[in-house]
């Protein structure tokens, strides 16, 4: 996992509440073994529609992904975050997200967001407006700031140093190898090695 520490970017703005993860990535697409390669299945059946957001050429390489409320609902797959971040985004920022998700996002280097409704909505109608408006999100500062806005986030402490260190579940297990090397030299050799 890459280490977080600032995102800039132009963003993607999906004006859509509600979005859940079979909205985000639908099932036909879970059959994949890797975690990669799911970028081209984000909001696949919104795709068929040429007027939806992310078939507009002026969002191409965006790296923020904005969006309404309650952001990733539904089921509780991984695969929703593993196809925003295939995709190329960094970040989310919407009002609020499904708590599963959001922990899901953190676990592979995407950065959930949460900034009040009227922030969103100022950074979407810009976006909107103007497709190369700029957003900087700063994991360090807690901050947000686009032409017009300079807004702080929480996130809590633990996540926000695994995200700037780079770390998901398998990093923070390989930061105590020696520990556990320890640990199995000392064990006795009739129980069980896996």
């Amino acid at each position: 996992m890459e280490p977080i520490r600032v995102i800039e970017g132009t963003a993607l703005p999906v004006d859509r509440s509600d979005v859940d993860t079979d909205q985000i990535i639908p099932a036909e697409y879970l059959k994949r073994i890797e975690r990669t390669g799911f970028g081209p299945f984000l909001f696949a059946e919104w795709r068929k529609d040429p007027d939806f957001v992310i078939n507009d050429h002026r969002y191409a390489g965006a790296s923020i992904l904005l969006a309404g409320a309650n952001f990733g609902c539904g089921s509780s797959r991984e695969h929703a975050p593993w196809a925003i971040e295939d995709a190329g985004f960094r970040a989310i920022i919407a009002p609020s997200f499904a708590d599963i998700f959001r922990n899901n996002c953190t676990k592979v280097g995407v950065l959930p967001v949460e900034l009040r409704l009227e922030s969103v909505r100022a950074l979407m109608d810009a976006s909107l407006d103007d497709p190369s408006t700029r957003i900087v999100v700063d994991l360090e500062h807690r901050s947000v700031t686009a032409p017009g806005l300079d807004e702080t986030f929480d996130i809590e402490e633990f996540t926000a140093w695994r995200l700037l260190e780079g770390l998901d579940d398998i990093g923070l297990t390989m930061r105590n190898l020696d520990e556990i090397a320890t640990y199995e030299s000392r064990r006795a050799a009739w129980l069980p090695t896996a």
